[in-house]
């Protein structure tokens, strides 16, 4: 006989887990079913969490060598131990999963462990590990099964995870190689790259587009671009990879200028395929169920609801940036939808951020994107080199730019280059979700000497020009 509930979520992600803690906590009874051994999915396992400890790690041992001496600390010579430092990202990892599946026994939500398939509105099927099934009904499906590596269109490519990678092998390499080719130059490729170029790798980035970080705004791609040059990393941008190959030693990119011109060859100890990620959808039994799908992800409504009554989809499955905190505000809002509350997403204000060094971080439109849509809007910037804290740190690299509506002076976006940018963002991601505009984050009071005054002089270039119209 299946089990009953209210909802079953196929995916234990950000996404899922959120879902199912939130939906518990409204009084539904919640399954989660999630086919790796651990619950956390990509974010936690082999993703946000694991590459943030490294590159925590990889900055302190960079500065250690490299920025003591400035500050008066002398003798320091760092010795790297790569195993110790994987341990570390290891430990972080098991702490943060193990906390996930705290909280499902917590809030008394079943998980099952195995490959979920949708069989029919309200009936999913779960086949574990060793072949056994589980029928399961419920009231409402969600289908939160996140996205997997995307690879290089049309070109055909053996990842191995050791010599050809992935970033799930790019973070578990056991040697510090001496190349390193990153094929990819947007957020996974840049963090990654960055690591291994800290810890000692001659790294080459090789990226499709004519700038880093396609989408964000354009300022902040120079200014990476920049910094990370200054760091060592080289850059072969407009460039179409045409073929990755093993070679002696390691491995061979092939590519040509995107508008034509000589083929180049490139060789590496190790290349890290880094082109981004694509919706995970397979063995679902989506086209069974005849799901729409578009452009290779679910289709879903205001609500988050497909086309077939009762089984919604949520994060990377569905369209949006493929953001881990995008899914668990959508899981938010389903959960409070099933409840009868009014859930809700402000696709408009999610913050986007790059944990390079400097950091990236974004949130509402760029001026590319105001630009296009014909909206006038005023551009107050201020660099981190005016300001005292990031002086006393010496973290003086990059700025803030608030792009305010030319009109009502309303905030339409802000960026920030620069050392804890993604700590900084928040108060902009705040201040829009409210419709505040730039004189309301010019005339608040910041605590000063911090990084955060360089937002409130931006705000206030911004508004001076509004105001002087």
């Amino acid at each position: 006989m299946s089990e009953k509930f209210d909802l079953v979520i196929i995916g234990a992600g950000p996404g899922g887990y959120v879902c199912a803690i939130k939906a518990a906590q409204l009084g539904l009874s919640v399954a989660i079913v999630e086919k790796r051994e651990t619950l956390g999915g990509t974010c936690l396992n082999v993703g946000c969490i694991p590459s943030k400890a490294i590159l925590h790690a990889s900055e302190m041992y960079h500065e250690a060598g490299h920025g003591f001496a400035e500050l008066g600390i002398d003798g320091v010579k760092p010795k790297l131990n790569l195993k110790s430092m994987m341990a570390h990202k290891d430990a972080v990892v098991k702490a943060n999963v193990d906390g996930v599946a705290f909280l499902m026994k917590k809030n008394k939500v079943t998980t099952f462990f195995g490959t979920g398939t949708i069989k029919a509105a309200g009936q999913v099927d779960v086949v574990d590990a060793g072949g056994k099934s589980t029928a399961i009904e419920a009231t409402n499906i969600v289908i939160a099964t996140g996205s997997d590596v995307a690879g290089v269109p049309g070109v055909e490519i053996e990842i191995d995870e050791k010599i050809i990678v992935s970033s799930t092998g790019g973070l578990e390499l056991s040697k510090v190689p001496k190349t390193m080719i990153v094929v990819g130059g947007g957020v996974i490729g840049l963090e990654l790259g960055s690591v291994w170029q800290r810890l000692g790798a001659e790294v080459t980035v090789v990226e499709y587009l004519p700038m880093l970080l396609g989408g964000m705004d354009g300022d902040c791609a120079k200014q990476l671009k920049r910094s990370l040059g200054k760091q060592g990393m080289a850059f072969n941008l407009s460039s179409k990879v045409t073929a990755v190959s093993k070679a002696r030693g390691g491995a061979k990119v092939t590519f040509e200028p995107v508008k034509g011109g000589d083929t180049k060859e490139l060789t590496a100890n190790i290349v890290l395929i880094a082109t981004g990620r694509r919706p995970y959808s397979n063995g679902l039994g989506l086209e069974a169920m005849g799901i729409e799908m578009e452009r290779g992800k679910v289709k879903t409504d205001a609500h988050l609801q497909t086309n077939i009554k009762g089984i919604y989809a949520i994060g990377d499955v569905i369209d949006g940036p493929m953001l881990a905190h995008k899914a668990e505000e959508e899981g938010v809002a389903v959960a409070e939808h099933l409840a009868g509350k009014a859930g809700h997403v402000n696709y408009d204000v999610i913050p986007g951020v790059v944990y390079t060094q400097p950091e990236v971080a974004s949130v509402g439109k760029t001026s590319e994107q105001l630009k296009s849509e014909g909206i006038k809007f005023n551009t107050g910037k201020f660099g981190f080199i005016a300001n005292g804290r990031a002086r006393a740190m010496n973290q003086t690299e990059g700025f803030v730019k608030v792009l305010a509506d030319a009109t009502t002076d309303r905030v339409l976006g802000v960026h920030i280059v620069g050392f804890g940018a993604g700590e900084m963002i928040h108060e902009a991601a705040v201040l829009m979700e409210f419709g505040g505009s730039a004189e309301d984050l010019a005339r608040t009071c910041h605590a000063h000497p911090t990084m955060s005054e360089a937002v409130k002089e931006a705000a206030m270039a911004a508004y001076d020009k509004a105001i002087h119209m």
